[in-house]
């Protein structure tokens, strides 16, 4: 027996199986967004980058201390 019969890792001698067929994206494809949706979402964004978001007050006490 050779040194190389030795090293062989077993758990790749046999192929893997197939891919299952849900992994495959043949499914409806998504329809394009009008030109109205569109800038409506570039309105968002640009609002959603320049506010700031609110931060949640910090409780004085611990949930424990109230308690």
């Amino acid at each position: 027996m050779s040194s190389t019969d030795r090293d062989v890792d077993h758990a790749l001698a046999y192929p893997e199986p197939p891919a299952s067929p849900l992994w495959h994206g043949h499914g409806a494809k998504a329809r394009p967004l009008t030109a109205a949706q569109q800038r409506r979402n570039r309105e968002l964004l640009d609002i959603a980058q320049r506010t700031t978001r609110p931060r949640s007050p910090r409780l004085t006490e611990t949930l424990a201390e109230a308690s």
